[in-house]
């Protein structure tokens, strides 16, 4: 049976899946039953309201659902464009199950009364430190309510009473990677926001909402990072912020950038300096099995002579999943040129073992490039130690075709970051063209700040 198919497969490979109740009926039942149980399954097609209970905050997030005969497609969305796609989905006997395995995330409810109730299941088996040195996130898996009902849209009464808080802000904030501030990037139509808070690492994902009593209230769930922020309007044109988005819940004073540099306060990281190397004309090296078990090297033929992106990264890093898809368009058009890209994967020790949501991620965003597997992430500073203040994923090394590093990029700013992601691709593209233009002899003679574009 399906459930016991899914028990096993938990138990295995520790993403959680919930089966579906009820048991085989007779083939003269089924004829029998066949016809209402279709049309109950058309009826969840459509865009949904969700909320999964983190604590004492409700996530409100959006769900969409696609039947198509027995084709079953569940897609958690970032913002109003950008989407995560179930990876398996199905109906059964009037509950719903929603897979996501390249988060180890599963979505499991019950159909009454045309509404939506059940859990939210995520599978963490092994401790995982993501920073050396720092707090951990306990090996144990999380459920949470879940509840969804169909969509509504806000009313022109809304609308009309909303204040303007599009743009940029800035937050204040010292952080435990150096940080001295944050951006706060609305974009604003009428009542309706989407907004992100950007840090040196990437982004909280697109928190989408509504004015309504005064405030805007956004929320965020793509499968991962669940996110809960409330932005108040003060009278003198600050906004104040609440985040919650696990393990963070703070409170900010978010001002206008100008306004920020008027009363002397520090900007936000630089994404292109945040990290460096020890030594620029050091040849990056690196030694790591690849997903089959194979040991690959910075002497590997395939790198040799080669423009190389090498990218620290884990596929339990939300941010991560938002690189890839951009890495894939890369790959796409440049490695023709001699663009080859390597992925330094750090994983929880359980997913060293079973690889199961590295697999998933890998055939989630079709990735066509070399994924090794270097550790888990507290091992980060000893398996990448030419990287100096290395502490974001992900984290991206530009190599030259003489192997060395000649420039880096600290985190992801997804499309939620609006202009930042588009200075984050201008930059990217131009670096890449400029080392591929080089020839390994001229490579050898280029200095790292021949390729600086920071100032750019």
């Amino acid at each position: 049976m399906q459930h016991d198919h899914v028990w096993k497969l938990r138990s295995l490979t520790g993403l959680l899946a919930v089966a579906m109740a009820g048991s085989a009926a007779s083939l003269a039942h089924a004829q029998t039953t066949q016809a209402p149980q279709r049309a109950q399954v058309a009826d969840l097609t459509g865009r949904w309201s969700a909320t999964i209970q983190q604590g004492r905050f409700a996530i409100p997030f959006r769900l969409d659902i696609t039947v198509s005969g027995d084709a079953v497609t569940g897609k958690l969305f970032n913002g109003n464009e950008d989407f995560e796609t179930t990876s398996s989905a199905h109906i059964e006997n009037g509950a719903i199950e929603l897979n996501f395995e390249h988060y180890l995330t599963s979505i499991v409810a019950t159909v009454k009364d045309g509404e939506l109730d059940g859990e939210l299941i995520s599978a963490h088996r092994s401790q995982i430190n993501i920073t050396p040195g720092a707090s951990s996130y306990e090996a144990h898996d999380r459920v949470a309510p879940f509840h969804a009902s169909r969509y509504v849209a806000p009313t022109a009464a809304e609308a009309a009473s909303a204040p303007v808080i599009d743009g940029v802000w800035e937050l204040p904030h010292d952080s435990p990677k150096g940080e001295k501030s944050w951006r706060l990037i609305v974009k604003q139509n009428g009542a309706e926001i989407s907004a992100t808070v950007l840090r040196v690492d990437g982004d909280t994902g697109a928190l989408t909402g509504t004015w309504h009593d005064g405030k805007f209230v956004a929320s965020h769930f793509d499968g991962s990072r669940p996110g809960l922020i409330d932005i108040t309007p003060q009278k003198d044109g600050t906004l104040q912020v609440e985040l919650h988005a696990e393990p963070r819940n703070v409170v900010f004073t978010a001002y206008r950038p100008d306004v920020a540099r008027a009363k002397g306060l520090p900007e936000p990281a630089n994404y292109l300096t945040h990290t460096t190397v020890r030594d620029p004309n050091e040849v990056f090296a690196y030694s790591f099995p690849d997903v089959n078990g194979k040991l690959v090297t910075n002497e590997d033929p395939r790198f040799k002579g080669k423009v190389v992106l090498a990218i620290v990264t884990g596929t339990w890093c939300p941010n991560c999943h938002d690189e890839a898809r951009y890495l894939v368009q890369l790959y796409s058009q440049y490695h023709d040129q001699g663009l080859e890209i390597v992925a330094l994967d750090f994983e929880e020790a359980d997913q060293l073992k079973s690889l199961t949501r590295v697999n998933a991620f890998i055939n989630q965003y079709k990735v066509p490039y070399t994924y090794l597997i270097a550790g888990t992430p507290d091992e980060m500073w000893d398996k990448v130690p030419q990287a100096v203040n290395l502490n974001t994923w992900p984290a991206t090394l530009f190599i030259g075709r003489d192997g060395k590093v000649k420039a880096t990029y600290s985190g992801f700013a997804s499309g939620a970051s609006g202009s930042y992601n588009a200075e984050l691709k201008d930059n990217f593209v131009s670096i890449i063209n400029h080392l591929l233009k080089d020839n390994p002899v001229q490579s050898a003679q280029t200095s790292r700040a021949s390729v600086d574009v920071a100032s750019r």
